[in-house]
């Protein structure tokens, strides 16, 4: 189901509340820490999307609120799947949200302080090396009713296991043939627990150490042991992390870094500052939204097999993709902030992405005319060479933003779904015989339709009241409508990208119906024309949002934008057309 979304602020200066935040406060009221950190951990093996706005806006957020700091970590244990090109793509897109670090830092900065740790481990008798096959571990693991069975080399003396991890490390064996695992309980009910793999041999080169390491530590262990070192007070998670806090709390306590400094010794050497400390994980719920899939195996394959042009596609819901379609950094925190932060996991409604971007341009976003699918209009009662501007403000609600001219003269494009020869009822645009305002420009008569050889309607001729121009006595003659324009003498052809949703159903990942998310794509999910912008328009810079009046709120391409071959992107309608399909 669906969840509505509560009303909300980016408003820097009115404070949050939600569970999170009071936690904090009472952290700091209490003198549990003097100063907050937090940190943002993501793993560099893919685009960041919709979700992650949510957990860069929490972890950079709450460390501004309560002036403390906030790291960007990438957790790069994975090296067979990390690549530098998203490492900068999720630098741009963190920046792009408006946050900025206060200190860069990699998992593998910390790869000679996982080391040690693991070999306290091992001496604390706490981790023994296992030459147990993957499938042989999960035969061994048991089941959520079934306990565990303990390994047959769990028994290894400390001496052994030293000397088989040490060997590890010089690596001495295949890949796969032995991992390092925490010896803890196999027959907790937390599965989590059952003696997992702390450290995996994995002969592959890294983007940051090369080959000096056959071996990497696994998630669970780098990512604590990662926040103990940086002092992180508060580790924000998302709600599927929460089973595996138990294991994550016994990293800490077992290494237990504050209490044995010297394991910071390499780092140290390099210059990073001693700042180890026993972070507290706290999870929430994570963003989903209907409408679209977030999955990053789901995601690449779109791209691979040609289905969207690339990972920054509009209709993408990769932080790229979304900046490209004109979605603003303003109007994700402010949908952040609506959609509030809790424990319960709920599909959210799109419209609520969509309407933080709407009440967000409809703020700011100055207004352009644009036509889209144009049909020409002649003012037969202008002489042949007539020219002249017309004032328009460019904001309606903000004087500030100042006016702008339009050309105006005899021939001008019009949208072709504003005439109709046969009106369906309650039609108050142009029909023949009938009279519509031109916005800002006066009331024109429509005398003639002329059409081509195949029959179709190709040019209006209609009459201009002179006593209908702005400041005459007419200009408030009432008509039933008012349509937009462009002059045609000066107005710039522009390529127009209609975007809509990806996919035709709420739920695409459902498999229920038999048929995978590839089945619920929408065909029409992007549609292109050739239309008409007043000049104004075509001379935005890249990324530039406008509302085109009447047709919704559009960007300008920021990849094949130019001056003089404008391409706008539709960022969002102006209303939700998707709530009265339904």
């Amino acid at each position: 189901m669906s969840e509505a979304a509560p009303e909300g602020t980016d408003r820097p200066d009115v404070a949050k509340h939600d569970f999170i935040r009071q936690i904090v406060r009472d952290d700091l009221a209490s003198g549990k820490h003097a100063a907050i950190r937090t940190r943002f951990p993501p793993e560099p093996n893919g685009y960041l999307h919709i979700g992650h706005a949510k957990a860069i806006c929490l972890d950079f957020g709450i460390a501004a609120e309560f002036g403390g700091r906030c790291n960007l970590r990438f957790d790069d244990t994975n090296p067979a799947r990390e690549d530098p090109e998203y490492v900068a793509a999720i630098q741009e897109d963190v920046r792009w949200l408006g946050f900025e670090w206060a200190s860069l830092r990699h998992a593998s900065d910390y790869f000679e302080v996982f080391y040690l740790a693991a070999e306290k481990l091992v001496r604390q008798g706490d981790a023994f090396v296992c030459d147990l096959s993957a499938d042989e571990v999960r035969e061994y693991r048991g089941t959520l009713t079934e306990p565990g069975r303990d390994s047959p080399y769990r028994g290894r003396s400390v001496e052994e296991n030293l000397d088989l991890f040490r060997r590890m490390r010089a690596g001495e064996f295949a890949d796969g043939a032995r991992t390092l695992r925490a010896k803890i309980d196999m027959a907790s009910g937390n599965i989590t627990m059952r003696d997992p793999a702390i450290y995996r041999i994995k002969k592959v080169a890294h983007q940051n150490t090369g080959d000096a390491w056959p071996i990497y530590p696994m998630y669970d262990f780098a990512h604590s042991l990662s926040d103990a070192i940086e002092g992180i007070t508060h580790s924000l998670c998302t709600l599927e992390f929460e089973d595996r806090r138990p294991l994550y709390d016994w990293c800490v306590e077992k290494v237990d870094l504050a209490g044995n400094p010297v394991l910071l010794q390499p780092l140290l050497d390099r210059g990073f500052p001693l700042e180890a400390a026993r972070p507290r994980q706290i999870e929430f719920s994570r963003l989903n939204f209907n409408f679209l899939v977030m999955s990053k195996r789901k995601l690449l394959a779109l791209v691979e097999d040609g289905l969207v042009d690339g990972w920054d596609d509009p209709r993408m819901p990769t932080l790229q993709g979304i900046r490209r379609r004109g979605y603003t950094p303003s109007a994700l925190r402010l949908m952040v902030d609506r959609v509030g932060v809790s424990k319960q996991n709920s599909l959210l409604d799109i419209s609520v992405l969509e309407g933080a971007l709407r009440d967000d341009l409809d703020a700011r976003a100055p207004r352009r005319m644009a036509v889209l699918e144009p049909l020409k209009v002649v003012l037969c009662n202008l002489p042949e060479g007539h020219q002249e501007t017309l004032s328009f403000a460019n904001h309606p609600k903000d004087a500030s933003q100042g006016t702008r001219e339009l050309p105006f003269s005899r021939d001008l494009w019009i949208e072709r779904e504003d005439f109709a020869e046969v009106p369906p009822p309650g039609f108050k645009r142009l029909t023949p015989g009938g009279d519509v305002r031109l916005r800002g420009a006066g009331i024109i008569h429509c005398d003639e339709a002329v059409r081509d050889a195949a029959g179709n309607v190709v040019e209006l001729r209609c009459t201009l009241d002179p006593e209908s121009r702005p400041g005459m006595e007419g200009a408030n003659r009432k008509v039933k409508g008012t349509i937009h324009w462009v002059d045609a003498r000066r107005a710039v052809p522009a390529e127009i990208r209609l975007y809509d949703r990806l996919f035709t159903v709420p739920d695409p990942d459902s498999e229920g119906d038999g048929k995978s998310y590839r089945d619920h794509l929408n065909p029409d999910s992007r549609r292109t024309v050739h239309g008409y912008v007043e000049p104004a328009a075509a001379g935005a810079a890249p990324e530039q949002a406008f509302q085109f009046e009447r047709n919704g709120y559009f960007v300008a391409d920021r990849r094949d934008h130019r001056a003089g071959a404008p391409v706008f992107n539709r960022s969002v309608t102006l209303r939700d057309t998707w709530t009265q399909k339904g």
